[in-house]
């Protein structure tokens, strides 16, 4: 019966948008989207959306600058920047190399690029997550990429170019829009939006379990927990949000699921803290290994 619903409700919705599901058979709405919708709206839609989440922006990125690498200098990769709402929460000094599969979004980022001299803007890179080519192997201190995993092609490939160009003991900040509770009204709404939202929103899945992608990659720690933001009359209001680290990085090996630490701490731990507590653990196995010689 609920499927019966769903489908019948996302019918109705289809025909509400059957002009852009008409551009689209015509192979109009793909090139104006890009160019011409996406750009307009997420510049529009980014000022109301960084006050929703400005105290979880600001929890997550502030020991951004513990990162650094011995010089001192944090280098900064952000994958998908669109108009640059991340630009404010980032330290002074920041070397900050911005990519984007969207050409379009360029005069919203000379915008916010402007508006944020406390950085050091590297040339742009117009490039998709999955291919990095242009970024060197362990060349950055941090990756940041919000509001991004839910349209890419391939997560899985986006995840192992971040490993690649992340040096040992970096972390990759994330927030992103995922799949609701199964038994919410949210995941209800979800199902019934999902290909009409996709279509409209440049290949937007309302339905992916993002947490599960990290969960499989090889990262060492991951530090993870649900958020809701306000967004209400909207399918899209569950978030992810944290940063794993990479500690070691070598090609990915079948093995046992990292287990994720979903339960929202008081506040996400500091680099040196964690790296305490693996030094500890190291210490111990040791002691272990000696006992049994």
């Amino acid at each position: 019966m609920a499927k019966a619903v769903v489908l019948f409700l996302r019918v109705c919705v289809q025909l509400l948008a059957l002009p852009i599901y008409l551009l689209s058979f015509l192979g109009i709405w793909d090139p104006f989207c890009k160019k011409i919708f996406l750009p307009f709206f997420m510049e529009k839609f980014t000022a109301s959306y960084n006050r929703m989440v400005s105290r979880h922006k600001q929890e997550l990125f502030c020991n951004l600058q513990e990162f650094a690498g011995p010089s001192g200098e944090l280098t900064l990769l952000e994958i998908g920047t669109g108009t640059g709402a991340n630009f404010q929460f980032y330290p002074p000094g920041c070397k900050i190399t911005c990519t984007d599969i969207n050409l379009n979004f360029q005069h919203g980022v000379s915008k916010s690029m402007a508006q944020n001299q406390h950085l050091q803007f590297q040339p742009f890179l117009v490039i998709p997550g999955e291919d990095l080519n242009q970024v060197a192997d362990s060349s950055m201190d941090a990756v940041v990429c919000t509001l991004v995993l839910c349209s890419v092609q391939s997560i899985e490939g986006v995840l192992k170019e971040v490993l690649r160009v992340l040096r040992a003991g970096g972390a990759f900040y994330f927030l992103e829009h995922v799949a609701a509770d199964p038994t919410s009204w949210s995941s209800f709404w979800q199902q019934v939006y999902y290909p009409t939202w996709k279509l409209v929103f440049d290949e937007c899945h309302l339905t992916r379990e993002i947490w599960k992608n990290l969960e499989q990659a090889t990262f060492s720690e991951i530090k993870l927990r649900h958020i809701q933001v306000p967004l209400y009359w909207t399918p899209v209001q569950s978030h992810i949000i944290g940063y794993p680290i990479r500690l070691n990085w070598a090609p990915r090996q079948e093995g046992p699921a990292l287990q994720l630490s979903t339960p929202p701490p008081a506040h996400f731990p500091s680099p040196a803290s964690r790296e305490s507590e693996i030094r500890g653990k190291s210490e111990q196995e040791q002691g272990r290994a000696g006992s049994t010689r």
